[in-house]
């Protein structure tokens, strides 16, 4: 419904705009939902502050952001009271940043780790348990959470899935094939932060335009060194590449999975991307093109 989808023209090469030819694509793609063993330790200081410690890093995908807010949100915080410090292998073991599977790690553990600090100060709140700290005048309440992996895997296939659909133009004359538009519509479990989430995925879909129309590693077949081989001669996305990329997030938690009911984002975002691109072009142009990149010579 976003896109129009259902009113497309379904014959190819039937759309002309400004002598150009008009393709419209889509495809649905799915990827696993991981998880795996992560431990997170919240530590509530006496100067009225909440400190957050797992080895588990940000690769500048919003890890900081999610755990932070997650932590306010269960421990009746300000945000700006939490801080979170990751990435150093002394703190807790917090899993890897690979296979779309952090915010499902470390997210129910944070969650785990607030309620265990609480019960150890034997308040409800931050607040309540920072009051009790001054009393007692001790350093600190800390406590530690788990997330181990669903057991439920073993009963159900949990997946995250996309739709992705695109609007392409192709100029005949001197065979330019550009992306002109372009809507994701995702369900990935709860969205723990609807900016950073969509962020992943615009970022997965430029990879993916720049995987379907341009990036291409060629070898030498005389001594097996890469042709091109620096960023100067590399073909890959520019701004002037990317058309305005819309996400939408379904939104429903998937509380199976687990208690926070997240799922993966990183990688289905580029799930996908290449395989409306080429539906594009048939439409636009009757060609069905089955390897990659679509290189001029390919269209002519």
């Amino acid at each position: 419904e976003k896109f129009g989808w259902e009113n497309r023209a379904q014959k190819v090469r039937s759309l002309n705009r400004d002598g150009k030819l008009i393709g419209r694509g889509m495809a649905a793609s799915t990827i696993p939902a991981l998880q795996s063993t992560a431990t997170v330790k919240v530590r509530l200081l006496a100067d009225g502050t909440a400190h957050v410690l797992t080895s588990g890093n940000d690769m500048g995908t919003g890890t900081y952001t999610i755990i932070a807010a997650t932590a306010a949100e269960f421990l009746q915080l300000p945000v700006e009271k939490v801080k979170v410090e990751l990435g150093d292998s002394l703190f807790p073991n917090g899993s890897i940043a690979g296979g779309s599977q952090m915010t499902a790690n470390l997210i129910p553990a944070v969650m785990n780790a607030c309620e265990e600090v609480l019960k150890t100060a034997q308040a409800k709140n931050a607040q309540e348990a920072f009051a009790s700290l001054r009393q007692s005048q001790r350093a600190a309440f800390d406590a530690t959470g788990t997330t181990a992996g669903s057991e439920a895997a073993n009963k159900w296939a949990f997946l995250s899935c996309v739709a992705h659909f695109c609007s392409g133009s192709l100029d005949v004359d001197i065979v330019r094939l550009q992306v002109t538009r372009w809507v994701a519509v995702m369900n990935i479990g709860q969205v723990m932060n609807a900016k950073t989430a969509a962020s992943q995925i615009r970022g997965g879909v430029i990879m993916g335009i720049g995987h379907a129309l341009m990036e291409e590693c060629l070898f030498d077949p005389n001594i097996g060194y890469p042709v091109v081989y620096d960023l100067a001669t590399y073909h890959y996305p520019t701004h002037a590449d990317i058309p305005r990329i819309d996400v939408t997030f379904v939104g429903e938690p998937d509380l199976n999975f687990n208690r926070a009911g997240v799922r993966g984002v990183g990688e289905i975002g580029i799930t996908g991307v290449a395989a409306a691109i080429t539906n594009a072009v048939f439409h636009a142009t009757g060609k069905r093109l089955r390897e990659l990149p679509i290189t001029p010579d390919k269209l002519i």
